[in-house]
Formats: structure tokens, C-alpha cells, sequence
């Protein structure tokens, strides 16, 4: 297992052009990997966002994942494919999807999020994701040579008990990329980035969108890495563009041993997560 290694957090500002999209996400692939990164991460839908969908991919075989599948063998890096629509074989709605790739291009770890953002915010804005997606049904961990992985994507930060189940069964890093409405996001983001951080002694590494989305929401940003005591140890501009992080799973191991919350746990009287 490599101990210590670089990643790159990709923050984009998406529309509807998926042909620039692809070419921009291509260009930050290439600055991460020029950097040192060992592994890249993207946002939330980070191929396309329009006002009119676009439409959904097969995995594998469509082409969003083909491309960073040809760009993890170029650069020989582990690529975290934010998500994408993907194609639902049983019915209309389509499915919210991260891909992990190894640096082989080949697909390790597929998740389909687990939370709709069904919601009407103070203003008034109503946004109904049930009303388009399907949800998924599995919590998916995957064991790297970066260490143990966990996906989730946006709006399942919001739910503790599954990043507690994810690092109460081993993980290390946890992935959250998102589509953080400014809104929610000025509040919310960061404290609760961090929270999942703390109570769980692991690394979140959340890639964000930015930008005004669709003609009317802008997206928050501020796409950053949580490191296991909770510290923001990165943080992206208010720009696209790629933001540094270093992982050290020694340091890790010393906030867990520091502070075993994970081994106190009192599952016996209150969990209802069984390892």
C-alpha cells in the first residue's frame, strides 16, 4: 500500500457543452498528473449540465468513461470519475454514478447514489431528483493500493450513519463529489465536510462544481479535502481548475490510535451497524 501520495480535486464549472466539458477535464487530468497526482477526482455530473438533459451513458462502453479510462492508462493514475448519468436497464430514471478507474483504465468500484435531493428551499426553489433519478441501493467500499476507499456523491453527506458504516468497515478515504447549491452550501458545506472528517477519523476529499448552472442556481465551489482531525488542508479558488492534497494514511493511523472513537463505540447498547 502507498502510505503518502498526492490527489488532485478538480473543481468545474459544467454546462452544456459536453465537447468543452470533456476537453476541460482532459486539461485538468493532465496539470494533476504534471503535478505528481497518483489520483484525480472530479465533481458531481461533471460531463454535462443543461437545461435539457443529456442523454444517459452505458457503463462501460459510453464514452465519458472510455475518455478517462484512455487517460488513466496515459498518465498511469487512478481517476475518480465525479459521476454521470448512467443508464437504468429497468426503467426510465437514470442513475447518479461514480466510476473509480485504476491506472490499467479498468473499473474497480461502481456507486449509484444513495440519497435524492428532494427539497424546497426558502426561496422557494423546489428541486424534486427523485423526479429523474433512480436511486441506488448499495454502500460500496473498495480495498486500493491507496488504501480503503468509500463513494458517496452531494446530497448523502447528509446522512452520517452511511460514512459511519463506510469507516467502521475500514475506509480511509471517502469520496463525496457534489453540485452544492449556494444556498444550502454557504451554511452547510464545510461544517459538515469536516463533521464527517472528525467523527470518523478518515480523509474526505469533496470535488465541487462551480458557476451558475441551467441559466438561474450557482453552484458553491469551495472544493476541499478533510483531512482525519478535520483540518482543511485544501481548498480550490473560486475558479475551475485543480487544487493539491496530500493523503498520509501514517498520519491516519496516529489520529486513530490518538483518539479511538471508532473501537469505543458502544454497538452493543446503541448501533444499529453491524460491522
Amino acid at each position: 500500500m502507498i502510505r503518502k501520495y498526492q490527489i488532485g480535486v478538480i473543481q468545474m464549472d459544467t454546462r452544456d457543452n459536453y465537447e468543452e466539458n470533456m476537453e476541460a477535464a482532459c486539461r485538468y487530468i493532465d496539470e494533476a498528473a504534471a503535478k505528481g497526482a497518483k489520483l484525480v477526482a472530479f465533481p458531481e455530473v461533471f460531463n454535462y449540465i443543461g437545461v435539457e438533459p443529456r442523454e444517459a451513458e452505458e457503463i462501460p462502453g459510453g464514452p465519458t468513461i472510455s475518455l478517462m479510462a484512455k487517460k488513466a492508462r496515459e498518465h498511469k493514475i487512478w481517476i475518480h470519475c465525479g459521476s454521470i448519468s448512467e443508464v437504468n436497464p429497468n426503467g426510465e430514471k437514470k442513475y447518479n454514478t461514480t466510476v473509480l478507474l485504476n491506472p490499467d483504465g479498468e473499473e474497480v468500484a461502481r456507486y449509484r447514489k444513495l440519497h435524492a435531493f428532494d427539497i424546497t428551499l426558502r426561496d422557494g426553489t423546489e428541486t424534486r431528483e427523485s423526479d429523474r433519478m433512480q436511486i441506488g441501493e448499495d454502500i460500496v467500499m473498495v480495498d486500493t493500493e491507496l488504501g480503503k476507499i468509500g463513494l458517496s456523491i452531494c446530497y448523502d453527506i447528509r446522512f452520517p450513519e452511511l460514512y459511519r458504516y463506510m469507516a467502521v468497515n475500514g475506509c480511509q478515504v471517502i469520496f463525496t463529489p457534489a453540485n452544492f447549491q449556494m444556498q444550502t452550501g454557504k451554511d452547510h458545506w464545510e461544517i459538515i465536510l469536516r463533521t464527517r472528517a472528525v467523527e470518523n477519523t478518515c480523509y474526505i476529499v469533496a470535488p465541487g462544481q462551480i458557476g451558475i448552472k441551467r441559466g438561474k442556481s450557482m453552484s458553491y465551489g469551495s472544493s476541499l479535502v478533510a483531512d482525519p482531525w478535520g483540518t482543511v488542508i485544501a481548498r480550490a479558488k473560486e475558479t475551475a481548475g485543480v487544487t493539491m492534497a496530500e493523503i498520509d494514511l501514517d498520519y491516519l493511523d496516529k489520529v486513530r490510535r490518538d483518539l479511538p472513537c471508532l473501537k469505543n463505540r458502544r454497538s452493543d447498547v446503541y448501533d444499529v451497524i453491524k460491522k
